[in-house]
């Protein structure tokens, strides 16, 4: 279906329906459940062990083989175990993603029998670029077309950064060695050796001079050089002026010196002069200048002017971005000088240039989209979205496409996932989440939740979390970990002071743990900090009888989180909870409140209590005539809620005989006084809680019952 169709939910909410492709759904079931579709098989000669396929006939083209070994990579799930299962005459493999320390060479020598036209080895620290090409077979070696090595060490285990196994690749045409040792020396030699090559990407490396680019100035058609510093900044520049195929240069820097990669005082390229030049790089389609400081609004026009075919122009980080040539839409409403000079020459829009900086919000889509692997620039984009998306009305699914990729890459840097969350919360919020496909908001609540987890102590963060999470869809219609949700919102609850806060903690805890297994109730419950603090706002609520939405859901929380959990039930009551809520109980029954917020409070403390009194070793506790006086007063009701929850408690008390008989409140008495409100109910108008841990017993209250 394709990505803008809209189909209705049965609920009547309207939603834009983007599955996952069936290749990728298949895809992803066979990498999550290789254990039930995979065994061990040993070679008997060899003694070899390796995966393979239960259904041995089985076989994967490369297209569906890239794709297995691609998400098993992208899960870490990639191992020489796993490695083992892409035996070429099971699946065949073309383009490979490498993201994975848990390989090693013994694995990855399996590339060897694979005909590989393209290698993605990004960050890769335990294995060095050398030893991967060492893992490829001779087929592949002749004839790879494409290798990225970003983020990957050249370094030799006697510590020398060796580039010479690059030039054993005579067909390569892309390489990407940005953010590793490359350096001069290495340049030098593949601009030798490589004599196809068309597309490098040196960026933030310690290359200082580039002359020996003039050995491929005619067949270089994609430059990237971001955060480069050089040692002679004319004779670079002069170099740069000379590159007469270049397609595509990406100069950019960084606006700190803190993110240089070299040590010595090397200078930033500087292309304004050189700008205004009419010969200069006659086929380039796309520059990037962005934190080009030296760039002048004059110099920029006239390389647009001269360079009919550009498509994109980077100006993220300098305020080239608002021009109003770029976003006509920020100019002020009445002419400038400049424009009343001449009106027979009006100053053209270039709307058909994609632009990526922060002053519209095509500008920070395109910054987004380009920029993943930079964090000061993803920052600022986000920063600027935030404000652009604070009233939007619509949904945008592919501003979310864009932020989680940034959010997952950058995951210790706070300030940028604090811009993110604050910018999911703004694309989620309200009727916007409706529209948006669980699927999304999966992801969306993964990474936020990481977010949380990773910062724990940030308030503002925390804030944010909260503020997507406390989300009726997202709480009611989205598949995430909910007891790791409910951890993370309790931490936050205990750590911080805000009532905003304490509302949106206490609310999804209250909705989550009625959804989550007993097991893991039983874990939450029995924290002894969560346990306090959820009986401290109660207490805090009790002593001004106040009936807000934190007390109903505090109230409701520890309801569902006490259900069929002994150990969260002795908590409870080691932490003083039984005795608070009789207080509770008794202060509101002669507040002045409204009768519905009264009978509010009396059916969640009694629910609770029941689950108190199901538990047969706490039952005791619950012995004692101040406790039992308040609760006959509730079985006698004539509320059928509060009388049915109050009986319900009476009757798993009225089952041990053996614990009254040292009590003043007489057995027979309470056990006629429950019948009797019994036979006054009438039918409830709506559903009401069965009660299904009651032995049958011969009293009256029990026929009465039939439980």
């Amino acid at each position: 279906m394709p990505a803008n169709v809209v189909s209705a939910c049965t609920s009547g909410h309207v939603i834009y329906d983007q599955p996952i492709s069936l290749q990728e759904s298949c895809t992803d079931f066979i990498t999550d459940h290789l254990e039930s579709l995979c065994e061990v098989q040993t070679n008997v000669d060899t003694n070899l062990s390796k995966l393979t396929f239960r259904q041995h006939e089985i076989f994967f083209h490369n297209n569906i083989g890239d794709a297995i070994f691609n998400k098993l990579s992208a899960k870490q799930k990639l191992d020489d175990k796993t490695l083992s299962l892409f035996d070429p005459r099971t699946v065949l493999l073309k383009h490979v993603h490498l993201q994975s320390d848990c390989v090693s060479t013994k694995g990855l020598r399996v590339l060897k029998s694979h005909k590989l036209i393209g290698v993605d080895a990004v960050g890769l620290q335990e294995i060095s670029v050398n030893e991967l090409i060492g893992c490829l077979g001779e087929w592949t070696l002749a004839n790879l077309r494409s290798l990225n090595v970003s983020r990957t060490t050249f370094t030799n285990s006697a510590k020398f950064c060796v580039f010479v196994s690059l030039s054993r690749l005579k067909h390569l045409l892309c390489l990407n060695v940005s953010s590793t040792g490359f350096n001069r020396h290495g340049l030098e030699m593949i601009v030798e050796d490589l004599p196809n090559l068309q597309s490098l990407d040196i960026s933030s490396t310690p290359v200082t001079e580039i002359l020996a680019l003039r050995k491929c100035k005619n067949r270089l058609k994609y430059l990237s050089m971001y955060n480069v510093r050089v040692a002679n900044n004319s004779e670079s520049a002069a170099v740069l002026g000379e590159m007469k195929a270049l397609q595509h240069l990406d100069i950019s820097d960084e606006l700190s010196d803190t993110n240089s990669v070299s040590p010595f005082p090397h200078e930033k390229i500087k292309m304004d002069r050189l700008m205004r030049s009419k010969m200069l790089l006659p086929n380039i389609r796309s520059l990037d200048i962005s934190a080009k400081l030296d760039v002048t609004e004059e110099s920029l026009r006239i390389f647009v002017d001269n360079h009919e075919n550009l498509s994109f122009l980077g100006l993220s980080l300098t305020s080239l971005c608002e021009m109003t040539i770029f976003c006509p839409q920020m100019s002020s409403t009445g002419p400038s000088d400049s424009e009343m000079e001449s009106e027979r020459d009006p100053l053209p829009v270039y709307s058909d240039i994609k632009i990526s900086g922060e002053a519209t919000d095509s500008q920070i889509k395109e910054a987004l989209l380009r920029y993943v692997d930079r964090p000061s620039y993803i920052h600022k984009s986000l920063y600027n979205l935030f404000n652009l998306t604070k009233d939007s009305m619509e949904p945008h699914r592919d501003l979310l496409d864009l932020i989680l990729p940034c959010m997952r890459k950058h995951a210790s840097n706070l300030g940028l996932q604090m811009a993110a969350t604050a910018c999911i919360y703004n694309l989620t919020k309200g009727h916007l989440g409706q529209q948006i496909h669980p699927a999304c908001l999966q992801q969306v609540v993964k990474l936020t939740l990481c977010a949380m987890e990773a910062f724990p102590t940030h308030k503002q963060l925390q804030k944010n979390g909260l503020l997507t999470m406390c989300s009726d869809r997202i709480l009611q219609d989205v598949t995430f970990d909910k007891f790791c949700c409910i951890k993370l919102v309790l931490e936050s609850l205990c750590r911080f002071d805000d009532p905003s806060m304490t509302r949106m903690s206490v609310a999804i805890s209250s909705i989550l743990a009625a959804k989550i297994p007993t097991n893991e109730t039983a874990q939450i419950g029995a924290n002894i900090k969560f346990m306090k603090k959820l009986l401290n706002l109660v207490r805090q609520k009790t002593a001004t009888l106040q009936v807000d939405v934190i007390m109903k859901f505090t109230l409701s929380a520890l309801w569902n989180l006490t259900d069929e959990s002994a150990s969260t039930s002795r908590v409870f009551i080691r932490e003083g909870g039984l005795t608070l809520f009789i207080m509770t109980l008794k202060a509101f029954e002669y507040s002045d409140l409204a009768t519905e917020l009264k009978i509010q409070v009396e059916t969640k403390c009694l629910g609770l209590l029941n689950n108190i009194a199901e538990v047969k070793q706490l039952k005791c506790e619950m012995m004692n005539d101040e406790f039992l006086a308040v609760l006959l007063k509730l079985v006698a009701s004539d509320k059928i809620e509060v009388s049915y929850f109050a009986s319900g408690i009476m009757v798993h008390l009225l089952i041990e005989e053996p614990l009254w008989k040292p009590l003043n409140t007489k057995r027979h008495l309470v056990d006629v006084a429950v019948t009797e409100a019994i036979t006054k109910w009438e039918k409830p108008k709506s559903e009401m809680v069965a009660y299904r841990c009651v032995s049958e017993r011969i009293t009256p209250t029990m026929h009465i019952l039939k439980l």
